[in-house]
């Protein structure tokens, strides 16, 4: 089986020039499962995440603008021999347009995770790390209709290029995050943000001192995709009609 984990920006996101993210990746698969990690190609205004995270403004706009190049990205992944791709952004972005053109299964973390979490408990607390990303996860659950499942989003603020440095401080200040959410009715737990969480911070150190489920939202959407390609099961054609492009036709 091969997967890509597809990430949104072009040339690389810089947590993937770490070698032990590559590992941490690649050891959630199964054996003989290969995962390559990939990236789109290069796009106009690809330094909108950029320059929003250095705001501390992530806000969803940079998905939109990378979305076509993400798409054009999975669509070659199923014209060269991939069996699935999972969109390693914990925000889905390009997902349901990658559904529109391929017919290998498109995994999103996002929706994979809150649809699991409501498997396993009647209500969820979402972390993420901004506040900017709050206004777009609470659309988000909206569009899948999975708000009235949610107890609240809280951001724990941290965001930055110093981030592999601040691993005990990130740590910290979720789980306050998360014991705040537990006392307010959360049953289980998502972290978005990969690039800190698996990345940086193990959601199972996080469980551990919570006491509450945490979500490894990364692994998780991975071994569902393990599950859909072992199982033959994909995206419906009737929800995600399907076009006859191939990726050339994103040049």
């Amino acid at each position: 089986m091969r997967i890509m984990f597809l990430g949104k920006a072009p040339n690389g996101d810089r947590a993937y020039d770490r070698s032990h993210v590559v590992q941490l990746i690649k050891s959630y698969g199964s054996p003989g499962t290969e995962i390559d990690l990939a990236n789109p190609e290069p796009f106009a205004g690809s330094q909108i995440g950029a320059l929003t995270g250095r705001q501390s403004k992530l806000n969803g706009l940079d998905h939109m603008v990378g979305a076509g190049a993400i798409i054009q990205k999975a669509l070659w992944a199923a014209e060269n021999g991939y069996d699935v791709v999972v969109q390693s952004n914990t925000f889905d972005p390009g997902v349901d347009g990658g559904r529109m053109v391929c017919t290998i299964p498109i995994i999103g973390p996002f929706r994979t995770s809150v649809h699991v979490a409501s498997i396993l408990a009647d209500r969820i607390g979402i972390v993420v790390p901004l506040a900017s990303h709050v206004p777009l996860v609470w659309r988000m659950l909206r569009s899948v209709g999975m708000k009235d499942h949610v107890v609240d989003i809280r951001a724990h603020g941290i965001y930055g290029s110093d981030i592999s440095e601040r691993k005990e401080e990130i740590t910290g200040v979720t789980l306050k995050v998360i014991e705040g959410l537990v006392r307010d009715g959360a049953e289980a737990i998502i972290p978005l943000g990969g690039a800190l969480i698996p990345y940086i911070v193990d959601p199972a150190d996080l469980e551990a001192q919570s006491g509450v489920q945490v979500l490894n939202i990364a692994q998780l959407s991975i071994k569902f995709a393990e599950t859909c390609v072992n199982m033959g099961l994909k995206q419906s054609g009737f929800t995600y009609p399907l076009a006859d492009l191939t990726s050339a036709d994103f040049a």
